[in-house]
C-alpha cells in the first residue's frame, strides 16, 4: 500500500462553492461547498466549515465538516469532533472522535478479506470428518460416565452388606 501525498497542492476556501464533481491529484483541503462527487488521488481534509453532498474518493479523508455521501478512503477515515457523515464509509482503519455523527454503514478491512484463502474442499471434508469423530468419541466418553455411574450406585449399597459379614451377621432376615 502506497502512503498518500502529505503536501497539500489545492484549497478550496471557506466561501467557494464548486458545482459539479471535483477530481484533483495530490492532497486537497476543502473548507468551502462542493455540490458533486469528489475524487483525490492523495489525502483529502474537510475543514469544519466544508461541506460535500456527494460521494468521496481518496487515499486517506480527515474529516471535520459534512458529508453527506459515500465515503471511499482505501487508507483511513478520521472523523473529527466537528464532522457529520451521512452515508457509508468504506476504509481499512476508521477513527471516530467524541461528538462527530456518523449516520451509514462501516465496511472495513476489504483487501484483507479478499486475499484470505477458502479452505479447499478436501480440508474442509476433513474437518467435517474429524468433527464427527469427535462427536462419536464425545458420545462414547458419555456413555462410560454413565456406566461409570451406574456401576458406583450398585457399589454404594454392597459396603454395608460387607461390614454386616465382617462382623458375622447376616443381613438378611
Amino acid at each position: 500500500m502506497k502512503k498518500a501525498e502529505t503536501k497539500i497542492v489545492t484549497i478550496i476556501g471557506k466561501d467557494s462553492v464548486v458545482e459539479g464533481d471535483f477530481k484533483a491529484a495530490g492532497s486537497v483541503r476543502i473548507d468551502g461547498v462542493i455540490e458533486g462527487n469528489v475524487v483525490v488521488s492523495g489525502n483529502l481534509v474537510v475543514g469544519a466549515t466544508g461541506k460535500i453532498n456527494g460521494n468521496v474518493e481518496a487515499a486517506s479523508a480527515m474529516i471535520g465538516g459534512v458529508i453527506e455521501g459515500n465515503v471511499n478512503a482505501a487508507q483511513k477515515t478520521e472523523l473529527t469532533s466537528t464532522a457529520r457523515v451521512i452515508g457509508d464509509i468504506k476504509t481499512m482503519l476508521i477513527v471516530i472522535d467524541e461528538k462527530a455523527v456518523f449516520q451509514g454503514k462501516c465496511d472495513m478491512n476489504q483487501e484483507e478479506s479478499k486475499t484470505k484463502k477458502r479452505p479447499t474442499r478436501e480440508k474442509s471434508r476433513a474437518g467435517r470428518k474429524s468433527a464427527k469423530d469427535a462427536l462419536r468419541e464425545a458420545l462414547k466418553e458419555a456413555e462410560a460416565e454413565v456406566m461409570e455411574t451406574e456401576e458406583v450406585g450398585s457399589l454404594a449399597e454392597e459396603p454395608f452388606m460387607a461390614a454386616d459379614a465382617v462382623k458375622g451377621e447376616s443381613t438378611e432376615a
